[in-house]
């Protein structure tokens, strides 16, 4: 069964990332503390699978949270090519908007992660929130 294994939430852009047990979806907005607020970005997904692979692939061996990834979760598959479906997290409905690119920052943080990522979205999606919810570490993780 696929799970949510980490919240981490971007207080200001460009400052570190804080982890947290909880969040709370806000429909059209994002993440409640979340800097990334309307548009097509508002939550982003990694699976963790992705980001291990893509560490072996480059020979890194990085935390998910250098990813900067909202939410990372674990036993979902088939991540390429999702946009406009919707993945459930706890209460919570996401629609999937596309993929998280991997920018220049994935090569500063290791030489060839970027190239790495660029395989079958392993950077993640990039999501709207469609409800209120409360989400938390554990909560199950579907696609409707």
């Amino acid at each position: 069964m696929a799970e949510l294994v980490r919240i981490l939430l971007k207080p200001v852009k460009g400052e570190p990332m804080q982890e947290v047990a909880s969040a709370r979806a806000l429909a059209d907005h994002g993440l409640a503390g979340n800097a990334e607020r309307g548009g097509p970005r508002q939550v982003t997904v990694l699976a963790l699978e992705d980001w291990e692979a893509a560490n072996a692939e480059s020979g890194a061996a990085l935390d998910a949270e250098v990813r900067r990834a909202n939410l990372v979760v674990t036993g979902l598959t088939g991540l390429a090519d999702t946009a406009g479906r919707v993945l459930r997290i706890g209460g919570a409905r996401l629609e999937v908007t596309g993929e998280t690119k991997p920018c220049r920052f994935m090569d500063a943080a290791h030489h060839g992660l970027r190239a790495a990522m660029s395989t079958d979205w392993r950077g993640g999606l990039t999501c709207v929130a469609l409800n209120d919810a409360d989400l938390g570490v554990g909560d199950s993780v579907a696609w409707e």
